[in-house]
C-alpha cells in the first residue's frame, strides 16, 4: 500500500545547496533587502537604511554583505544538515563509534542546546527523532512508503532517546551510548541560523532589521517608520491570509504546525510532527503554535515541543515556563485563538477588513 495523496509544502534542508540569492535591493529607498534560498526553504532580509549605507562605497559594502550571508548561511549547513553526507550531523549519523567525535563550537551549541530543551520538555523535543522520521518518510530520502506497522514503530522507538547522545565544549565533541541512535537538527537549526545572521548584522553595525528564515524571524529596532515591527501569523486553512498581526522589537519569534508538511491516506492526516512518545505523527487539535522569544533557535525548538505536547499539556508547560505562546486550534469546522498572558501582553494590529 502506497500513499496516495503526498504533500511537500516545503523542505528542511535540502540536499542541493541553492544559494541563488539575489542582489540587494531598495525598496521605496527604506531598506535594503536580501532574499534567497537555504537550508531548503527561502530566507528573507530587510535592514532599515542608515548612514552607515551611505558611507564609501555604498553597493560594494552591499555585495560583501551578501556575500558574506550567504557563506555564513552555507557553513551551518555544512555542519548540520542530514541532507549533506559530509556534514558533521551525517558523519555523526553514520558512525559506527561510540567515542568522542571532534565537532565544530557552533554545531556543539546547538546540541547542547538542544539536550537542555528536551530536559525541559520532558522529551517532547528530541533531536534523536531521526528513525522515526525516516521511518514516516519525512527523512533525507523522502518517498512514498507504506504506512509504518507497529512493529516497525517500536523497533524505531527503540533507537531514539535524547539521554543517549553527550556533548561536551571544551574541546567540542560528541558522543553517543546506541550505534543507532541518529540526530536531525531541523527543528532547531533555522531558529539558529536566524539568530547568526542577526549577530553578523549587529557586527556590521545595523541596528534595525528583520531575518526571516522559513518563517522563523528575529527583529531588532524599529521598522522605516519608526516603529516596532509588525509580525503576521498566518491562517491555518491554507489560504495565505494573515490570522493575526502583532507588533514587537529586539525578540524572535517562531511557529511550528503540520499544515505546511503532511500527507493523507485514506482521508487520514498525517503530520510531519513526530510525538517522540508514541513514535507517530501528532493527532490532536492544536494546527499550530507561534512563541516568541530573545532566541529564535530557543523559539524554534520550543514551538516544536509544544506542538508536540498538543493545546492543553502545552498550554501549561508555556505558562509554567513563562513561554508567551499563541495557539490555533481546530474546532468543529473551524478554529479557535488561544493565547497566555504573556503572548497578550504584545500590541496586536487590528486589520481593516
Amino acid at each position: 500500500m502506497n500513499f496516495r495523496k503526498y504533500y511537500l509544502h516545503f523542505l528542511l534542508f535540502s540536499t542541493f545547496l541553492l544559494f541563488t540569492c539575489s542582489s540587494p535591493k531598495k525598496n521605496g529607498n527604506n531598506y535594503l533587502i536580501i532574499s534567497g534560498g537555504t537550508m531548503g526553504t527561502t530566507y528573507t532580509i530587510k535592514i532599515v537604511k542608515n548612514n552607515f549605507l551611505l558611507l564609501g562605497d555604498a553597493s560594494k559594502k552591499n555585495e560583501n554583505l551578501k556575500d558574506g550571508i550567504t557563506s555564513l548561511l552555507q557553513s551551518i549547513n555544512n555542519k548540520m544538515s542530514t541532507y549533506i553526507p559530509s556534514s558533521e550531523i551525517s558523519l555523526f549519523n553514520n558512525s559506527r563509534k561510540i567515542s568522542w567525535m571532534n565537532i565544530s563550537p557552533e554545531t556543539a551549541f546547538v546540541i547542547s542546546n538542544s539536550i537542555r530543551i528536551s530536559k525541559m520538555s520532558g522529551g517532547a523535543f528530541d533531536i534523536t527523532i531521526g528513525p522515526l522520521i525516516n521511518l514516516w518518510g519525512f527523512g533525507p530520502n523522502r518517498k512514498p512508503i507504506e504506512i509504518p506497522s507497529d512493529l516497525e514503530i517500536k523497533l524505531a522507538k527503540g533507537k531514539i532517546g535524547y539521554k543517549k547522545i553527550f556533548v561536551k565544549n571544551n574541546p567540542p565533541a560528541i558522543k553517543k551510548s546506541d550505534y543507532d541512535i541518529y540526530c536531525d537538527l531541523s527543528a532547531i537549526a533555522k531558529g539558529y541560523g536566524v539568530d547568526k545572521v542577526a549577530s553578523f548584522l549587529d557586527s556590521k553595525g545595523f541596528y534595525n532589521y528583520m531575518v526571516e528564515i522559513g518563517g522563523e524571524i528575529s527583529v531588532r529596532g524599529r521598522n522605516s517608520n519608526g516603529k516596532e515591527w509588525r509580525l503576521g501569523i498566518l491562517s491555518p486553512d491554507g489560504s495565505n491570509e494573515v490570522k493575526k498581526i502583532i507588533s514587537i522589537s529586539n525578540l524572535a519569534m517562531a511557529t511550528s504546525g503540520d499544515y505546511h508538511n503532511y500527507f493523507e491516506e485514506k482521508g487520514v492526516r498525517y503530520s510531519h510532527t513526530i510525538d517522540p512518545d508514541t513514535g507517530r505523527p501528532i493527532t490532536h487539535k492544536l494546527v499550530s503554535v507561534t512563541v516568541i522569544m530573545k532566541s529564535c533557535m530557543e523559539a524554534d525548538a520550543l514551538a516544536t515541543a509544544i506542538n508536540v505536547m498538543g493545546p492543553i499539556k502545552g498550554y501549561k508547560f508555556a505558562v509554567k515556563n513563562s513561554i508567551p505562546i499563541y495557539m490555533i486550534v481546530k474546532e468543529g469546522n473551524g478554529y479557535i485563538e488561544k493565547m497566555n498572558p504573556l503572548f497578550s501582553k504584545f500590541p496586536a494590529i487590528i486589520q481593516k477588513k
